[in-house]
């Protein structure tokens, strides 16, 4: 017998495989499910970017970027950054996906013992990232509204945080804090002299309101953003990260050391895709969500969201696992909230699908709910 299993580091033990792959495992028996589980786009990445990628591999593109990204692509983001915060101290890179810019932000900021604030529910990288270098996560519960109570965070605070992970709009459950929430995490950070770090993937996604980003408040936040979503590039991981300079060129010096940089024709892809008018998709994806919620609220215990593509239900009775291994012997996948929080109470929906397929979700999910 090998004794592979002997040398796994100890800090991989912390933690499991994504939930959400076993699910996938489950739906690979599945010949024809109505997939409402994918946080992804459904439609193509937009012809002007795919062009640009092509164009960038038969120019002889396709060697190593500078690790902080192509120029063209890091002055674009410079230019625009400095348009919307002209703060002095703000300094960008380009990472090997948001992602990427996730595990460089932890590996920067994060010392063995230190404390990091999550809210919960939380985007399912958030915990393990954090306990793979040694950090413990600290869960601030947002249920049943998943609102940010700003007196249950400044609890939470104690000589060990060192950071506070902010998404917004939020995976898994759609849902944009309020202005008046944001302006109140940016200056408990501030105050305290606590990172402050704002994953704003879903940025492009925001629906009722204007997004509002904690960066507005507090100019020590760490900003991560991408194509991934708002252009459907998420298999060619291009994101960037933007704060404080000290921060932005630890980040850098840990990339050359790890990721290198991001793939160089999908850099030159991103730089087209900063020119392309999202308003029309955002509308696509409103008027999605505006159909799973009117089919489903009779049924189901729903908050509004206000951004992304996802819709967290609360399960009508049992768990949110039995919910959805129920659901799919019915042939629908959705993910367990589990996967996403303390509690497994919940369930995410994606509607970044066909309306035919959100239409067919609809009746599933009603007939579960009976």
């Amino acid at each position: 017998m090998s004794n592979a299993q002997n040398w796994i580091a100890n800090r991989t033990q912390s933690f499991d495989s994504s939930g959400i792959r076993k699910v996938f495992d489950l739906a690979a028996q599945l010949k024809n499910p109505v997939n409402l589980s994918i946080g992804q786009p459904d439609f193509d990445v937009p012809q002007e970017v795919k062009n640009a990628a092509i164009e960038a591999i038969q120019s002889g593109k396709n060697g190593y970027s500078p690790t902080q990204g192509i120029g063209p692509l890091h002055e674009m983001l410079t230019q625009r950054i400095r348009e919307q915060y002209n703060h002095e101290d703000r300094d960008v890179f380009v990472s090997s996906g948001t992602s990427g810019g996730l595990v460089l932000t932890t590996l920067s900021l994060v010392n063995p013992g230190d404390e990091v604030i999550i809210f919960d529910p939380y985007f399912v990288m958030y915990p393990p990232l954090v306990e793979l270098v040694g950090g413990v996560p600290v869960y601030i519960d947002t249920y049943p509204d998943f609102r940010i109570d700003l007196e249950k965070l400044e609890k939470a605070i104690t000589p060990k945080t060192k950071l506070i992970l902010f998404n917004s709009p939020s995976n898994p459950t759609g849902v944009t804090p309020t202005a008046e929430e944001v302006r109140g995490v940016a200056e408990l950070a501030a105050r305290h002299n606590i990172a402050l770090l704002s994953d704003e993937i879903y940025s492009e996604f925001v629906y009722d309101h204007p997004g509002v980003t904690p960066a507005e408040v507090n100019p020590d936040t760490i900003v991560i953003d991408g194509f991934s979503k708002s252009h459907a590039m998420t298999g060619w991981r291009v994101g960037w990260v933007h704060g404080p300079k000290a921060v932005i060129e630890t980040m850098a010096k840990i990339q050359q050391y790890s990721f290198v940089c991001a793939p160089q024709p999908a850099q030159w892809a991103g730089l087209a895709a900063m020119d392309i008018e999202m308003a029309g998709y955002r509308a696509d994806y409103q008027a999605k969500r505006d159909l799973l919620i009117e089919g489903i609220q009779a049924n189901y215990e729903i908050t509004k969201p206000g951004g992304a593509f996802y819709v967290f239900p609360k399960v009508p009775h049992g768990s949110a696992t039995g919910f959805v291994t129920r659901a799919i012997e019915n042939e629908l996948l959705v993910i367990p909230g589990s996967i996403f929080s303390q509690q497994d109470t919940h369930f995410r929906v994606s509607y970044a699908a066909p309306d035919e397929t959100i239409r067919k979700g609809i009746d599933i999910l009603n007939a579960l709910a009976k």
